[in-house]
């Protein structure tokens, strides 16, 4: 075993990876579906990554000053991370939410010491789906508090270095798969993990297929844009080009339903006994449809995005 660690940010990274075999037997599908198991971060999602990526690389580019108080606007996952990376660093942590998001992350927020701020939702925007419009809202909210407290502004939305935080897992995962991967698939959200992994898989293969997955009713990315679209799926299908995402690492889109992303959550629970949230679903369902039909005995990448602890507010569970 490995040696006592003297900060948990040494326990960010290095996630299993696990093959679901039981999917597999499930559906009958021909080729295999290997899923990072991110939710094992300390904060229970894959932005523990990127907290501890974006901080560390503004700290030694000089842009993150010793004792400054650091800000964040997000839909939750992110804003837990940087929490805790914040907590081991001594840095003050400010943190803008929508109020469409669910309550658990603001109060994981709140336990690690960090201040969170709540935004209204937009006019038109349905409880518990959080719109682009709300995004806008707290981004405005999120600027005008840089202003006033003097904080770092992360800003995972327009930051280039989220994306290369991604990297490394994307290697860990070819590591771990022994080279085997030949197709990935990930719901948008920033846009930071679909293209951290992407850009390192085709170094490894550029004959790897990268799908981009998101909500239908507004795939933006498919071509189909449905200004103000909600669905449940928390964390990403904002309907509007993202500046983490490359285009060119775009090899198809695939769109998936609430009841699709809910569904297959849940079965990951029960047949797998991994307990996500909405958006591993997703990419699940992604994985299963594209090896029912043109990607048939491939060997498929996925992330598990976050824990399903974060969603029992919703009707998920």
């Amino acid at each position: 075993m490995e040696k006592y660690i003297t900060s948990i940010t040494e326990a960010i990274g290095k996630t299993p990876l696990l093959r679901l075999d039981r999917i597999k037997a499930h559906f009958g599908f021909e080729g295999h579906i290997y899923a990072k198991l991110e939710y094992l971060n300390p904060s229970l999602s894959k932005k523990d990554r990127i907290a501890l990526g974006m901080i560390e690389l503004a700290e030694k580019k000089g842009l993150l000053k010793p004792g400054q108080p650091v800000l964040e606007m997000t839909s939750g996952n992110t804003g837990t991370g940087v929490a805790l990376v914040c907590s081991a660093k001594g840095h003050r942590f400010m943190c803008v939410l929508s109020k469409g998001n669910s309550p658990e992350r603001a109060r994981m927020i709140e336990a690690f010491g960090g201040e969170v701020i709540l935004v209204d939702q937009a006019p038109n925007s349905v409880k518990g789906m959080v719109s682009y419009e709300d995004i806008i809202l707290v981004e405005e909210r999120a600027e005008a508090l840089v202003k006033e407290t003097g904080a770092f502004f992360l800003n995972q939305f327009k930051n280039f270095d989220n994306s290369l935080a991604q990297e490394p897992a994307a290697v860990e995962m070819w590591e771990q798969s022994e080279g085997k991967i030949q197709a990935f698939a990930d719901f948008i959200g920033t846009g930071g993990t679909f293209t951290g992994y992407s850009r390192a898989f085709k170094r490894f293969d550029p004959s790897i297929r990268c799908y981009a997955v998101e909500p239908y009713g507004c795939a933006y990315y498919k071509g189909e844009v449905v200004q103000g679209a909600s669905h449940r799926i928390q964390g990403g299908g904002y309907a509007k080009h993202m500046d983490n995402v490359e285009n060119e690492l775009i090899d198809g889109c695939i769109t998936i339903t609430d009841e699709e992303a809910a569904s297959m959550t849940r079965l990951l629970a029960k047949k797998e006994g991994i307990f996500a949230g909405f958006s591993s679903g997703a990419n699940l369902m992604a994985a299963v449809k594209r090896l029912q039909d043109s990607d048939k005995g491939k060997h498929f990448g996925i992330v598990i995005n976050d824990c399903g602890l974060k969603y029992m507010s919703t009707n998920l569970f």
